[in-house]
C-alpha cells in the first residue's frame, strides 16, 4: 500500500479533528441527555444483565434497538453513563467520515472527497445530536448504505476477492438497517438496483442465495416479533395508524416550505435548533435544483460510459440522486414537515449521505472555469459555484459556532438533571411519579434503584414505555412526586395534598420539585 496522497492527508486531518470535537462532547453528555435516549440506555442494561432481548424500543414496535445491543457491554461493565452509552455512535461517526470519502473518491474526485470530510467534520446542535445522541436508526444506518455501495462498486468493477462472501455481507447490513431503522428503504433500494446492475448473472446462482440469506439473518429479530405480535401491533399496522392520524392536511405549499426551507438547511447543519433565519434558507431552495442537475451528469455519465465498471459508478451516483429525491418525498408528503418542521427535521438526517451528489454540479463548474480554453460565461459560473461552496461552508461553520455558545447552558441543564437524581434518593424515595421527560432519564441517572411513572399534567397515566416500572410504583405504599415548577401537575398535586402540601415538599434542584406525601396519592384510582 502507497503513501497517502496529499488529499488523503487533508482528509484525514479534518476527519481527526471532526471526531476530536465529537469525542469532547460525548465525554461532557453534550447535547443534553432525555427520557428517549435514556429508554435506549435501560435497554442496554437489561440486555446487559441477561434480562431481556429486546427487538424493538420498548413502547412501539417500528424502531429497533441495535444502538442498545452495541453499548450493552459498556454499559453491563460500568454502569449507566451517558458517555459510554454515545461512544458507539462516536465510533459508527468515525466509520461514516472514512466511507464517505472513500466512496466520493472513488466516484467523484479527491479533493472533492475532502471538501465532503471537512463539511462533514462540522456539526450543529441538529447536526450532532443526530450523530451522537442515542435515539435509534440514523447514526448507524448511514455507515451501512455507504458501505453497500463500495461493495456494490467494488463488485462491478471486479475489485472484490471474497464475492459470495461481500454478497451475503450485503445481504446482511440491508437487513439490519431495516431493522434499525425503517426510513432508510429509499436509500436500500437503489443500492440494490446498484448491486442488481453490477453483478446481474452472479445474483442468479450462489451469490444470489447468500444474499437473501443475509438479509433473512439480518432482519430475524423483525421477522420474529412480528410473528408474536398481538393482532394489530405488528410493525405494519403501527407504522400504519401513525402515517394515517386524522386531522386537517396541510397544503403542498406548507409541506414543501417545511421540508425543504427548514428541513434541508437543518439537517444540513446551517441553522440553530430553534429554526431557520431567512437568510439561511437559500439552501433549501437550492437543493432540489443541485439534485436534477446531479442526475442530469450522471445520466450523461452512464450513456458514455466505456464500460461495465464506468457504468456501474455512474448508476452509484444516480442512486445517491435517487435516495436523497425519495426521502425528501416521503418528507414532505408527511403532515409533520407543515406542523413540526423543527423538530422532525431529524428525519432528514440522511441526506448526507447524499452529500457528495449534491456538491458534484458546483465542484464541477468551479473546476471548469479554472481551465485556460474556460469562456467568460464558464468562468462567471464557475465563480459562482465556488461562492456557493464558500457560502455553503461559511454557514456551517457559523451553525456551529451557535452550538458551541450554548454548550454551558446545556451542561448546566445535565448537571441539573443529577443534582435531581441525587437528591431523590438522599430524600430516601425509590418509586416516585413524574413526567415523561423526567422519568427514564431519572430512573437511568439512578440505575434503575429509583422507578418511575409518567404521568400527564392532569395526573393521570402517561406514556409509560416500560410497563414493570409503573407496576413498581403501583405498589409502593408512598410513591413521591417529581414535578416541574409552577407546572399543571404541581397545582393539581397540591391542591389534592391541600395543608399538607407544604410539609410534603422535601426538594427543590433547578426547575424541579420533589414530594413526599404521607400517603399515597393516585387520583386517577
Amino acid at each position: 500500500m502507497g503513501r497517502p496522497d496529499a488529499p488523503a492527508l487533508v482528509a484525514l486531518l479534518l476527519g481527526a479533528v471532526g471526531v476530536g470535537y465529537r469525542l469532547v462532547l460525548t465525554v461532557l453528555t453534550v447535547p443534553a441527555s432525555n427520557s428517549d435516549e435514556a429508554t435506549f440506555g435501560l435497554a442496554a442494561l437489561h440486555i446487559a444483565g441477561g434480562h431481556e432481548r429486546p427487538v424493538f424500543l420498548y413502547g412501539q414496535r417500528y424502531m429497533g434497538v441495535l444502538e442498545s445491543y452495541l453499548a450493552a457491554p459498556l454499559v453491563g461493565w460500568a454502569g449507566p453513563s451517558w458517555p459510554l452509552l454515545r461512544l458507539p455512535l462516536l465510533a459508527l461517526y468515525a466509520i461514516f467520515l472514512w466511507l464517505a470519502y472513500r466512496l466520493t473518491r472513488r466516484l467523484f474526485s479527491p479533493w472533492l472527497a475532502v471538501v465532503v470530510v471537512g463539511l462533514l467534520a462540522l456539526g450543529s446542535e441538529r447536526v450532532v445530536r443526530d450523530q451522537l445522541t442515542v435515539v435509534g436508526g440514523r447514526p448507524e444506518v448511514k455507515p451501512a448504505v455507504l458501505a453497500l455501495l463500495l461493495i456494490a462498486v467494488a463488485l462491478g468493477e471486479d475489485r472484490v476477492r471474497h464475492r459470495w462472501l461481500a454478497t451475503g455481507g450485503f445481504g446482511l447490513l440491508v437487513g439490519l438497517a431495516l431493522w434499525s431503522d425503517w426510513l432508510i428503504a429509499p436509500y436500500l433500494l437503489v443500492a440494490g438496483v446498484v448491486l442488481v446492475l453490477a453483478i446481474p448473472r452472479e445474483l442468479v446462482g450462489w451469490p444470489g442465495v447468500l444474499l437473501v440469506a443475509g438479509f433473512l439473518v439480518g432482519l430475524a429479530p423483525v421477522v420474529k416479533d412480528n410473528v408474536v405480535a398481538p393482532p394489530g401491533q405488528d410493525s405494519l399496522s403501527v407504522l400504519r395508524e401513525i402515517s394515517t392520524k386524522e386531522g386537517v392536511a396541510p397544503t403542498i405549499a406548507e409541506r414543501l416550505r417545511g421540508g425543504l426551507l427548514e428541513g434541508v438547511p437543518l439537517a444540513t447543519g446551517l441553522c440553530p435548533m430553534d429554526g431557520c433565519a431567512r437568510w439561511a434558507q437559500w439552501f433549501g431552495v437550492l437543493y432540489p435544483v443541485l439534485l436534477v442537475a446531479a442526475a442530469g451528469l450522471g445520466l450523461v455519465a452512464y450513456r458514455r460510459a466505456a464500460d461495465h465498471s464506468a457504468r456501474v459508478r455512474a448508476a452509484t451516483v444516480l442512486a445517491l440522486v435517487v435516495g436523497a429525491t425519495l426521502t425528501l418525498l416521503a418528507y414532505v408528503r408527511s403532515p409533520l414537515a407543515a406542523t413540526d418542521p423543527l423538530g422532525n427535521a431529524r428525519y432528514l438526517s440522511v441526506l448526507q449521505i447524499s452529500l457528495p451528489a449534491v456538491l458534484w454540479p458546483l465542484w464541477l463548474a468551479a473546476a471548469h472555469a479554472l481551465r485556460a480554453t474556460a469562456g467568460r460565461v464558464a468562468r462567471l459560473g464557475g465563480a459562482t459555484a465556488a461562492a456557493v461552496l464558500a457560502g455553503l461552508t461559511a454557514a456551517a461553520v457559523a451553525g456551529t459556532v451557535a452550538f458551541l455558545a450554548h454548550t454551558p447552558g446545556v451542561r448546566a441543564e445535565e448537571r441539573s438533571a443529577r443534582r435531581l437524581a441525587d437528591e431523590v434518593l438522599r430524600s430516601g424515595l425509590h418509586e416516585v411519579y413524574g413526567d415523561y421527560w423526567t422519568c427514564n432519564r431519572l430512573i437511568f441517572n439512578t440505575g434503575e434503584q429509583v422507578a418511575c411513572g409518567v404521568l400527564d399534567g392532569n395526573l393521570t397515566p402517561g406514556q409509560n414505555r416500560y410497563p414493570a416500572y409503573w407496576q413498581r410504583v403501583g405498589r409502593a405504599a408512598r410513591p413521591g412526586y417529581v414535578v416541574a415548577v409552577g407546572s399543571s401537575a404541581e397545582r393539581g398535586l397540591r391542591r389534592l395534598l391541600g395543608d399538607r402540601a407544604d410539609a410534603a415538599l422535601v426538594a427543590e434542584v433547578g426547575g424541579s420539585r420533589v414530594y413526599h406525601p404521607d400517603r399515597a396519592v393516585r387520583p386517577w384510582r
